[in-house]
């Protein structure tokens, strides 16, 4: 958790930007019957009943001291899809960055050995060199402010019924524009100060 907590007390760097990644699911929900249009004086009528699409996946990349994120909506969320997410981040995002410092849960999918499987071992390893890792504990995933993004997202954006992963990706594609262009940052408070207070029962008891 302390380690976290120091990587985001770093300050603003472009050349060592500090990202967060972290996934999410979504339901892809049909219609059964084409809902009523709002009226004046009537709101829209839609019908209880709907039919179940499947699932699609959201990577969501997020660099919080400079507003500034981006999803990738996938089909899966295997050990390839995070792979290709990373080296996306790397040659499309951050191409000039001399290391980005990646905050991300500790999946079991969020390692090299992900890369390795899906690349040749010298763009695994170059992949590799561009990252410092650093991952949330077990547990507590709401260390990564890229999961108080995917909330955002999901309140501001995906809590309606979408039916296809196509149109999921270009709702999401319009909401992350309209972040961006605002630069929305989250403003983050929870120090190691902060910690060491409120969840001092969790650190080891010390004897004189």
């Amino acid at each position: 958790m302390e380690d976290v907590l120091q990587v985001y007390q770093r300050p603003y760097d472009p050349d060592f930007p500090v990202v967060c990644l972290d996934e999410a699911s979504k339901q892809l929900i049909g219609e059964v019957a084409p809902a009523d249009p709002p009226a004046p004086g009537k709101p829209a009528r839609i019908d209880y009943e709907y039919v179940r699409n499947g699932t699609c996946n959201l990577f969501m990349m997020c660099e919080p001291l400079r507003g500034w994120r981006h999803v990738r909506v996938t089909e899966r969320r295997t050990r390839k899809d995070w792979a290709l997410c990373i080296k996306e981040l790397c040659d499309v995002h951050y191409p000039h960055a001399q290391k980005i410092v990646l905050v991300e849960d500790n999946l079991n999918t969020h390692n090299g050995t992900s890369l390795y499987g899906t690349f040749p071992p010298e763009e695994a390893r170059r992949l590799l060199n561009r990252l410092e890792l650093h991952s949330t504990p077990k547990h507590g995933s709401w260390l990564d402010m890229a999961e108080t993004e995917l909330s955002i997202l999901h309140r501001q954006c995906l809590d309606r019924r979408i039916d296809n992963a196509a149109e999921v990706a270009r709702q999401v594609e319009a909401w992350e524009t309209d972040r961006n262009e605002r630069q929305c940052r989250i403003h983050w408070t929870f120090t190691m100060a902060t910690a060491r207070v409120k969840l001092k029962k969790l650190y080891p008891s010390i004897d004189d």
